[in-house]
């Protein structure tokens, strides 16, 4: 088992993102492992099972991105960060990529010099409570302390919507989804408020889900995706790809069940570019031409790992939304593999 490095709220003194120099594809296939950035413990995105190994639909991008390099999806160090450093961390070289739910923004991007890879989750801010406060919408909440993360767009979301609703709050800043679970657990807020697919996580924690409500507002767009560090293209290429092949095999019909038998050849051609039987998209990406076959192959294509970790069937519950293929009326769609 891959270890895990846990990254604290202090930042490594004295690094800068200048260190990224922009070979991170070399520095990873000499290494031979990803070092990817992922959440303190998120249930359905990244958490440890019983034998402490990293599991959930971030985790599964990293192990497809290792697995499209390495050829190996276990050939990943996992870095727990928190919400305070991970950008630091990110573009200090401390790791290679981050997947932990993180909204694409324009001063991210911008000022603070990363690169969104892609979306792989179309999320939104919303709002949990305990169903004995007695509350149905969130412009109920006037006077309420929320349980609020530090350092994240869900704490300017927040000051706006109060703002715009004429209602005051008292936040409880937290740095952790456990540490909010806990503290709204203890009763020290009222509210927590966070992306609803994170909501929807820590409630499936909780010994009575049912005893907790969450509210039917939606009160911002959080495109969350994979980050890379600015100036290193080829790399970002690779991780960009990579979540684009997961995403155009499920709109192709290329399973973990048959891409070995797909993988053969097929009377499609943009399968047999995907898959390496024709074209050399690889050999473009630097990569092997089975790369994304092994992408694939690692938890299967976007459809399976959301269904796997985090879709209706699981703890978590989410129905696909606007995370369904834009055939099925969602938002998801892939450039195509010509």
């Amino acid at each position: 088992m891959k270890k895990t490095v846990f990254l604290g709220a202090l930042a490594i003194a004295g690094v800068t993102g200048t260190m990224a120099a922009a070979q991170t594809l070399e520095d990873v296939t000499s290494r031979g492992a990803l070092n990817c950035g992922i959440s303190t413990g998120l249930v359905g995105f990244a958490s440890q099972d019983a034998n402490g190994e990293w599991q959930g639909f971030d985790v599964a991008v990293c192990r497809a991105v290792a697995a499209a390099v390495l050829g190996d999806p276990s050939a990943v160090d996992f870095t727990p960060t928190t919400n305070q450093v991970r950008f630091e961390v990110l573009n200090s070289g401390e790791i290679d990529m981050l997947a932990r739910n993180t909204t694409w923004t324009f001063s991210r991007d911008v000022d603070l010099k990363l690169e969104f890879t892609g979306i792989n989750y179309y999320d939104g801010q919303g709002f949990m409570v305990p169903a004995a406060l007695g509350v149905s919408s969130a412009k109920e909440l006037d006077g309420a302390t929320v349980c609020i993360q530090a350092g994240t767009t869900t704490e300017l979301n927040l000051a706006d919507f109060f703002r715009i609703n004429n209602m005051s709050y008292q936040p409880v800043p937290i740095s952790t989804a456990s540490e909010a679970q806990q503290q709204y657990l203890a009763g020290s807020c009222d509210v927590y408020t966070t992306d609803a697919s994170g909501l929807a996580a820590t409630r499936a924690a909780f010994e009575d889900p049912a005893g907790h409500i969450i509210l039917p507002e939606i009160i911002s767009k959080e495109p969350l995706g994979p980050l890379v560090r600015h100036g290193d293209n080829e790399w970002g290429d690779v991780v960009r790809w990579t979540l684009n092949a997961l995403i155009a095999a499920e709109e192709l019909g290329v399973t973990s069940a048959n891409i070995e038998e797909l993988s053969a050849g097929t009377d499609n051609p943009e399968i047999n570019r995907l898959l390496g039987s024709e074209g050399n998209l690889g050999e473009m990406l630097g990569l092997s031409a089975d790369w994304a076959k092994n992408a694939i192959a690692a938890g299967g294509n976007y459809g399976e790992i959301f269904e796997r970790h985090i879709g209706q069937n699981t703890p978590i519950g989410l129905a696909r939304g606007l995370n369904a293929q834009w055939t099925e009326g969602g938002l998801l769609y892939a450039p195509p593999f010509r």
